[in-house]
């Protein structure tokens, strides 16, 4: 399948908007005397997914509706208790300027009661010009309000009134509104809520009309059950929810029972190893994976299997600092797992598997063979698991180890030192095999230790973890990940037209994180470094955190210089403190 190039590029970041703004539970609660403008609230988290190497976010319902989102009234306004579309112009533009892509929650096999065409219908029954719209209108009987009708409620949800998608001007309704998301937001793809409940034909049509405003336009379908294939095709969805791993990563840890993910995988990669699945361990409709899990150690293992398996991977908000939530019943039943959550104040906070993920990230964002390589199974044990990911003759070896003890995996490699990139640690080959111990709970991701990869072949700043000898980390130390080394760089030579440059002071290093005054008074904070396109000069991404927040990059030899300042020599950029 030709899945845009970009998503096997990506690691996705889930937000449940009303949840994540706290807003109120339904519009009715809300007082609408006082705008909230909440979404702007992903501005002051542009940064942390940044430091996660985050490309993509998908939104939750983010429309006009009346209580939990999946019951839209107005698919063209943002919810007003997250804002104002000028809100939302704002948050993807920002989100945009700094790489990240915008995937948006499509609800269209159900409208919510409140919807304009549903308020006609109920208003004037069998004469409304609506009544083709939905599925199954009975004027002889009554729904469970009480209408003096019957209509088709989806999955006998009665606040969720089924579309019928064989009506033409439904579906040109839809895709008008589609249209104006791309034109307005300019948003990167879309995720089909109960996929597996619409019709075949609109998702064809959907598919042909987003390619042909935007040719790299990613579609994924919620789908719990039945053969992928079904809905994951050239005609139709770019990839499904990928459900069946879902389960066998929990289960599969819980139980000690590696056969079980493995099983899952390799029955995948023969099914539909052509479907780049949407891969993920929680989401805002079921538990949270450290609520599941019978013994939270082994979370870190899950979140290395999530980002070294065939697929996207997707993190759900709160969910890399391992907050707990478990699903209730009843009205109430979602409150847990889609909870307010403040950046800076997170009860419980586990910073090293914040950490791990944030190496993750980067260590999958930088080696090819991660993002689409071919999967091998090469040890396979209840407790253990050892598998290759490989492309181009390039291969990645992953092992975990969920064992009581230390593990020693004994394997053929091809190459003559393997370096771990989540510990550094260095393993000297001998014989074409290698011997790698593992700790408790712990895992490795192993690589041709004379591997460079793609950004530090092309810039001398890296943000990827040093790799200390081999005898400086014993192998039962716990495997958290280290913290970006400071990057070095060359000194600033003159530049014609521009404020004089006395170059880079000795032993000044940019920080990554750091945060920064301008010798102006503006406040910004390095988020990473990046290459000229043409000249491969190494630059400096950096965002500006007081007033309106905006991106910016220049050279690293020109942010870190002193420069003259009518007359005074100071430093361009002046280093505050770490800001994360």
């Amino acid at each position: 399948m030709n899945s845009p190039e970009w998503i096997k590029r990506s690691a996705v970041y889930h937000i449940y908007p009303l949840g994540f703004c706290g807003c109120e539970r339904t519009r009715a609660e809300f007082d609408g005397s006082k705008q909230p403008h909440r979404i702007r609230k992903v501005l002051d988290w542009i940064s942390h997914l940044k430091a996660m190497h985050l490309s993509a976010v998908y939104f939750g319902p983010v429309f006009e509706s009346t209580a939990h989102g999946y019951d839209t009234a107005d698919y063209t306004k943002i919810d007003a208790r997250l804002g104002t579309n000028d809100d939302f112009t704002d948050v993807c533009r920002a989100l945009h300027d700094n790489g990240i892509r915008i995937v948006l929650d499509g609800v269209f096999n159900h409208v919510g009661r409140d919807h304009f065409a549903f308020l006609d219908v109920r208003q004037n029954r069998e004469r409304s010009r609506y009544c083709g719209w939905f599925c199954n209108l009975n004027f002889g009987g009554n729904s469970p309000y009480n209408d003096g009708f019957w209509y088709e409620g989806w999955n006998n949800c009665y606040d969720l009134v089924k579309l019928n998608l064989r009506n033409p001007e439904v579906v040109d309704y839809l895709l008008s509104a589609v249209r104006m998301w791309i034109d307005t937001w300019d948003i990167d793809g879309i995720r089909f809520d109960a996929a597996d409940c619409l019709d075949n034909d609109f998702i064809k049509r959907i598919h042909n009309f987003t390619r042909s405003i935007k040719p790299d336009f990613w579609l994924m379908g919620e789908i719990i059950h039945g053969d992928y294939r079904r809905w994951a095709n050239p005609d139709m969805f770019d990839c499904v929810t990928n459900y069946q791993c879902y389960k066998g990563i929990w289960s599969s840890h819980n139980d000690r029972n590696y056969f079980e993910i493995a099983h899952s995988i390799e029955y995948q990669m023969g099914q539909y190893g052509d479907i780049y699945m949407y891969n993920f361990l929680d989401n805002h409709d079921v538990e949270r994976l450290a609520t599941h899990l019978t013994d939270y150690d082994r979370i870190y293992c899950c979140y290395t299997m999530l980002y070294t398996m065939y697929g996207v991977p997707s993190v759900y908000y709160g969910s890399e600092y391992g907050i707990r939530g478990a699903k209730g019943r009843g009205a109430d039943a979602d409150l847990a797992i889609r909870p307010c959550i403040e950046l800076d104040d997170i009860p419980g906070r586990d910073d090293r598997l914040y950490e791990h993920i944030c190496t993750l990230g980067a260590i999958r964002s930088a080696i090819p063979a991660l993002q689409s390589g071919s999967y091998s199974k090469m040890e396979l044990k209840n407790q253990t698991f050892l598998y290759k990911r490989e492309l181009d003759g390039d291969e990645v070896y992953i092992a975990l180890n969920i064992s009581d003890g230390d593990y020693t995996f004994n394997f053929p490699c091809k190459y003559a030192k393997l370096a771990d990139r989540l510990t550094g640690r260095v393993f000297t080959c001998d014989g074409g095999r290698a011997s790698v111990t593992v700790g408790k709970d712990h895992s490795m991701i192993l690589v041709d230790a004379s591997m460079r990869t793609a950004e530090e072949q092309t810039s001398e700043p890296t943000v990827t973890a040093s790799e200390p000898p081999a005898e400086s980390i014993p192998a039962s130390e716990p495997a958290s990940p280290k913290p970006a080394p400071e990057a070095d760089v060359p000194k600033a030579p003159d530049k014609p037209g521009k404020r004089r440059s006395y170059g880079i002071p000795d032993g000044k290093q940019l920080v990554i994180g750091g945060r920064y005054r301008h010798f102006k008074g503006g406040e910004y904070v390095v988020t990473g470094t990046a290459s000229d396109h043409e000249t491969l000069e190494p630059m400096c991404i950096y965002l500006q955190i007081t007033d309106k927040p905006r991106a910016w990059v220049r050279p690293i030899s020109e942010f870190l210089d002193d420069i003259d300042d009518n007359g005074n020599r100071r430093a361009r950029f002046e280093f505050i403190e770490r800001a994360y």
